[in-house]
This record gives structure tokens, C-alpha cells and sequence, in this order.
């Protein structure tokens, strides 16, 4: 029989538990008869053979049955409702239907009961910020958070580390609000919690309080934040976690914090330890999503702009070398495909190419982006991962502006970028110059966005 229909005849036959607290809801699975065992055992078996862009209607069909079946069972089952619900916002997300996903997030609300709300809203967040949509950080979180919060079967300490969670969201908003001064009140009532990361889901919280204190300029506390998150993701369980979804999901997490403190290593002057992790976040983005994937993309650009940073740095002049020939092209992909079986970073196989590789990784990262013509007409209101674009965009229209034989094409380039510009902490001149640690850009690869 299919494992998840497996699970789910056994869903259906095993008797009423015993009432389980929200934080218990990763039971052991071994031989349990706890709803929420059977829910983690088909939400493993969905989202680990869900390949990225695939259908997920058939394993979404099933979920959504095994939840049917479940409300109303009584005390415990709406745990796994829950873990359930969260699974298939993130299989629609996963497969490109924000928009579905972001409505099953909303249903989640309506019946999951404490920490899922709060996962729930925090995911629904997270994909507003995906899509740049402007978020009033003044605005109270959703009544059904605080209520979840407030919940009188949920022990203190478990309250406190869900308010670490809404906290940390909404300080994010407020940094691309441009708002730091909210940005830190917000991460002033969790950075307690958030230096005691440990076993209560709030690695996600960590990061983007490492990401905060790297745009005001403090490197060590931003690097404690990075390698906390990074060490309690590497010892846990990922698939274990179930009160997250969608791009806030422990392996995006993961993937943040790995491909953010390779930026503060080469905002740090540290290229080659900044090369290292930057290798590891695009083997880590290829192997979750596929090589072309945007958040790929996303990761190419941070390579490109770390490469022209360490040119910079070094004084060199080859940064003014003629755009890499055509050929050039399919070896520099091969390239980045050989590496990815390599642990000692990109240098041995990339960087050896010096600065001519720029061009190509800019020209690869904005076609995986998808990025639009700069010939077409206007610069579209809905278009998917604008920061990174513009960025790209403008950071490849510098290298051309100083060939003459391209400068045209480069000032068609840089005048799109600007149009394209909507960020509200930065304007797109000061994103493209690094010139101190007070004001850093930081690429954050979950939700798409430039800090």
C-alpha cells in the first residue's frame, strides 16, 4: 500500500488519544497511536517526494482527507490538523500557487488551535513579504495570534517563545519598511530567547535578528545569531519540525543563515571563508529546489556581487576586462556544476577566471530569475523577486558603463534598475556601494528580499 495512504488507514482506526499539549507535538513515532504521530508520518512522506514545481495535487488530495477525518475527533487531533493543514500550504507554495497557499494558511487559522496559528501567520508574512507587499508594522497581529498566544492550556515559556516568533516577523517588516528604530524595539523583546535558541522552534526568529543587527552594523552579534541557527539546524531533524510552512520552513532557514553569513564574510573582507559558505548555500539551494530555481538566482547574485566586492577590495583592474565571450557561457555552468561535488569552495574552480566570471554569473542568476526584457514596455507591478532583479540589474549595468563598447546597453541597464527600485531602506545607489559597515545590503534568500 502507498505509505501515505498507509498512514492514513491508521489515522482513521486508532482509538481517541489522551489530550497532548501544543509543544508535545512531535511525539515519538515508533508503534504511537497519537494522531499527531500518524500526521508527521504523512506529512514526512508528502513533502519528502514532493519535487520542486511538481504537482502535489495527489499527496495534497490525501492530506486533506486525513484532515476531514480528524476534526471533531476530540482532544489531540487538532494538533494534527494542523500539522496537516501547514504541510499543504506548503506543497502548494513549493509548487508555484502562493496564492492557494496563502489561502490554506488562512483556513489553518480557522481551525488549528495555539502554536499553528502563530506558524500559520507567521508563514502568511512571510509570503507578503515575498511579493513586496507593504505591511504596516503598527498594525496588531491577526486576533486569532494573539488569542493563540494568550491560550490558557499553553505553559508560560511556550508563550514566550511564540511571541519571540511574532516579534522577530514583525521586526523584518519594519527593517524593509525602512522603520530600524521599530525594527528594534521589535527584536528588543526577543533577543533574550533569541540567544538561547534551542529545541522551541524559533531558529527562524534568530535569523532574522542576525539579519537585523548585519544592517546596523554589528558583525559579531550578527555572526553568534548565524552560527546559532546554523548548528541547531545541522544537529535537529529538519523534517521533524512541523509548526512552520511555506518559505519559513526550517531548510529555508537554514538556507538563509548559511548564504547571510557568507555576505557578512565578504562585507567583513573575508572572501575566502565568504566563497566557502557561499558554495555551500548554492549546493544547498540546487539539491532543495533544482539548479533553476530563483532562489538559485538569488544565491548567483550574492556570489557575483561578493566577487566584485573582493575586486574592489584588492585593488584590481581586471574588473574592466571585456564582457566573457559567448563560448565562455556553457563552461562557466559546467563549472558551477562540477563544484557542487567539491567541499573546499568555489575558488579552486570558479574564481580562478578572476573577474570576467562576474558577468556570466549576473547574466545566469537574472535568467533564472526569469528577470523581463529591459526592451519591454514599463516594468510590471506584480513582478516576482523585484529587489533581486533590480540589484542584478544594476550591478551588471556598473560593469558595463565602464566598457565603451557596452556603455549604451549598461545605461539602458542602470535606468531600468532604478525604475525597477522599491526598496524602503535603501535606495538602489546605496545597495550597489558598500563603502562601511554601518549600512550593509543583506540578501535574505526566504523571502527574496534586500535589507
Amino acid at each position: 500500500m502507498n505509505p501515505i495512504r498507509s498512514a492514513l488507514a491508521r489515522a482513521l482506526l486508532s482509538p481517541k488519544p489522551r489530550p497532548l499539549r501544543a509543544c508535545h507535538y512531535a511525539a515519538a513515532t515508533a508503534g504511537a497511536t497519537q494522531p499527531e504521530s500518524v500526521a508527521a508520518e504523512m506529512v514526512r512522506y508528502a513533502l519528502g517526494g514532493a519535487r520542486p514545481g511538481s504537482a502535489p495535487d495527489e499527496a495534497i488530495r490525501i492530506l486533506e482527507q486525513g484532515a476531514s477525518n480528524l476534526q471533531g475527533g476530540g482532544e489531540g487531533c487538532a494538533e494534527a490538523v494542523g500539522m496537516l493543514m501547514l504541510a499543504m500550504s506548503t506543497l502548494l507554495y513549493r509548487s508555484g500557487r502562493r496564492q492557494e497557499a496563502m489561502e490554506k494558511l488562512k483556513a489553518t487559522n480557522q481551525v488549528a488551535p495555539a502554536a499553528f496559528r502563530v506558524a500559520a501567520w507567521e508563514a502568511t508574512m512571510g509570503l507578503c513579504m515575498e511579493v513586496g507587499q507593504v505591511i504596516n508594522t503598527s498594525m496588531s497581529p491577526d486576533d486569532l495570534v494573539d488569542l493563540s498566544i494568550k491560550d490558557d492550556n499553553i505553559k508560560w515559556s511556550d508563550q514566550g517563545h511564540l511571541k519571540c516568533r511574532v516579534n522577530a516577523i514583525r521586526g523584518l517588516i519594519a527593517l524593509l519598511n525602512g522603520e530600524t528604530e521599530s525594527a528594534q524595539l521589535f527584536f528588543d523583546g526577543c533577543k533574550d530567547l533569541c540567544a538561547g535558541v534551542g529545541n522551541k522552534q524559533t531558529e527562524n526568529a534568530v535569523l532574522s535578528y542576525g539579519e537585523y543587527l548585519h544592517c546596523v552594523g554589528d558583525f559579531p552579534l550578527a555572526t553568534q545569531m548565524y552560527e546559532r541557527v546554523m548548528e541547531a539546524l545541522t544537529t535537529e531533524d529538519m523534517s521533524g519540525n512541523f509548526l512552520a510552512a511555506c518559505n519559513m520552513v526550517p531548510e529555508e532557514v537554514s538556507l538563509g543563515a548559511t548564504c547571510s553569513y557568507g555576505q557578512l564574510l565578504s562585507h567583513s573582507g573575508k572572501f575566502s571563508e565568504a566563497e566557502d559558505y557561499l558554495t555551500r548555500a548554492l549546493k544547498k539551494a540546487e539539491d532543495q529546489f533544482g539548479a533553476n530555481h530563483p532562489k538559485v538566482g538569488i544565491i548567483l547574485t550574492c556570489v557575483a556581487r561578493m566577487y566584485k566586492l573582493k575586486a574592489k577590495a584588492e585593488g584590481s583592474s581586471s574588473i574592466m576586462v571585456q564582457e566573457v565571450s559567448k563560448y565562455f557561457i556553457p563552461v562557466l555552468l559546467a563549472l558551477l556544476s562540477i563544484s557542487r561535488n567539491y567541499n573546499n569552495g568555489l575558488a579552486p574552480l570558479i574564481f580562478s577566471f578572476n573577474d570576467e566570471t562576474i558577468h556570466g554569473l549576473y547574466r545566469k542568476a537574472l535568467e533564472v530569475l526569469r528577470a523581463p526584457s529591459i526592451n519591454s514596455e514599463g516594468v510590471s507591478k506584480q513582478m516576482d523577486w523585484r529587489d533581486i532583479i533590480s540589484l542584478a540589474r544594476g550591478e551588471y549595468a556598473e560593469l558595463l558603463l565602464i566598457q565603451s563598447n557596452r556603455k549604451a546597453e549598461g545605461e539602458r541597464m542602470k535606468e531600468w534598475a532604478e525604475h525597477a527600485w522599491r526598496n524602503s531602506r535603501l535606495t538602489l545607489a546605496q545597495a550597489l556601494e558598500f563603502s562601511g559597515p554601518s549600512k550593509p545590503t543583506v540578501v535574505d534568500t526566504r523571502i527574496g528580499r534586500v535589507m
